[in-house]
């Protein structure tokens, strides 16, 4: 009787995988590239920010110097419980501030609040960034090259700004970049949705007004929108020419605790959209509704996978097998080690990784795969819902991301020549938002900034 469950359980997680893997196969197919089209699509980026003084800065500056016109576009950053200079920084360097009036204790909450207020005016789309993130210069083109179209909801690719500082940043760099590769791009190529992963995506008005506005309760509200796009019939398109640097931790304990967060976040993400999700498989995009419900039960899955090892082993011991058991065990464990080494450096190559210090980050990346497990084990039982901080100190600036040794892959991503450095004349005069909220802040009398000496 036990072993029949072990062979049913094992099955169920083996289609899980299967699935997976299929779907990862179509990363091997070369993706359409959206038409390089005219600046139209008027944007409002949005910055969540909490104790971000240090970072703040350099993403702000870098989406002042984006290759697109600046009349298209609005930077909004949304400082809520912070104890630190974040506003005043982000004013020195040229964003505009909405200050939340209602509690803020999740990113979610401060983005309802400023999308009920800015959806009103006259932006076509919005972009979401986290504070500590690098926008490339191409980032708005890219995202209004997909929007013209067609698009309704998209998703840049991402690197890790301070791949070299640590064995532990590198790791996330190659996280990004199994996502980008055999998530975003392989369901891109296949006609699902692309794994909206956290910051650098856009989403249309079109969309917002349709769900009511942004209307996320968990701590996780990356996986829930797309969770609600999924249930609704939304695609979410990979832009891989729009990418966006984040800063990586590292200390492992910031790391487990940062990740901890994410598995929470989304088990209760599952725990709230799979009901919807299982009724969209009754609608126009029944496989995409599938993938979104393996995707937001994958923590679920994960640590389901223990299951059918721990019966294994009760069962080899009531049959004294145990010596046999452990000697294949630890064969399965080493080739494990070795195979996820060397799928870290593919994940190294295809990132544009090629700095000799990787070798550290392929040499760790099974003990940064392996960590998940334990985490998605203590989410199962007892789950975190509060939103605690992640100190960002590095404040790269986008010119030197090049100086560090980085390298971006033609695989995922390409450079294209605009429009707008020809087209710029045929551009409007520039946009004007009216002052129809109080809470808004413009950067006009510029404040004294830490660093001007004032």
């Amino acid at each position: 009787m036990l072993d029949m469950w072990i062979v049913i359980l094992t099955l169920l997680l083996k289609a899980a995988s299967l699935w997976f893997l299929a779907v990862a196969l179509f990363a091997l197919r070369k993706p359409k590239r959206y038409a390089v089209c005219a600046p139209r699509t008027r944007f409002a980026c949005l910055v969540a920010a909490r104790n971000e003084e240090a970072v703040i800065g350099a993403l702000v500056e870098s989406l002042k110097k984006q290759d697109y016109p600046d009349a298209l576009y609005d930077i909004f950053v949304i400082p809520n419980n912070c104890t630190d200079d974040t506003e005043s920084e982000a004013l020195c360097a040229g964003a505009k501030i909405f200050r939340c009036f209602e509690p803020v204790r999740c990113k979610g909450d401060a983005l309802h609040e400023a999308v009920a207020w800015l959806l009103p005016q006259r932006y076509d789309a919005f972009c979401v960034f986290d504070a500590d993130n690098i926008a490339d210069e191409q980032f708005l083109a890219r995202m209004n090259d997909a929007f013209c179209a067609g698009a309704q909801v998209c998703k840049g690719a991402m690197r890790a700004k301070n791949p070299y500082d640590s064995w532990l940043s590198g790791c996330y760099g190659l996280y990004f970049t199994l996502f980008d590769t055999f998530f975003s791009r392989a369901r891109m190529s296949c006609g699902l949705s692309s794994k909206l992963v956290g910051t650098g995506f856009a989403v249309h008005r079109a969309v917002l007004e349709r769900f009511g506005g942004w209307n996320t309760s968990t701590i996780a509200e990356d996986a829930e929108f797309a969770a609600q796009c999924a249930a609704n019939g939304v695609r979410v398109c990979f832009v891989p020419g729009a990418l966006t640097y984040d800063e990586a931790p590292n200390d492992f304990a910031v790391s487990l605790r940062q990740r901890r967060r994410w598995c929470s976040g989304i088990m209760d993400v599952a725990v709230r959209m799979d009901a919807p999700l299982v009724s969209a498989l009754r609608g126009s995009a029944p496989l995409r509704a599938l993938d979104a419900l393996l995707i937001v039960n994958a923590p679920f899955l994960q640590a389901l996978t223990l299951l059918p090892l721990t019966l294994t082993i009760l069962s080899s011991l009531v049959q004294g097998t145990a010596g046999t058991l452990a000697l294949t065990g630890a064969v399965s464990l080493t080739l494990s080690t070795l195979g996820l080494m060397a799928f870290a450096a593919l994940l190294a190559y295809l990132g544009g990784y090629r700095d000799r210090r990787v070798v550290r980050t392929v040499a760790g990346f099974p003990l940064f795969m392996a960590a998940w497990l334990p985490l998605q084990l203590v989410s199962l039982v007892s789950r975190t819902r509060s939103w605690q901080p992640i100190a960002h100190t590095r404040a790269v600036r986008a010119e030197n991301l090049h100086d560090a040794g980085f390298l971006t892959t033609i695989f995922l991503s390409f450079k294209q020549k605009t429009a707008y450095e020809m087209l710029r004349s045929l551009v409007g005069s520039e946009m004007c938002i009216r002052d129809r909220c109080i809470r808004w802040v413009f950067p006009s009398p510029t404040p004294p900034c830490r660093n001007s000496g004032l």
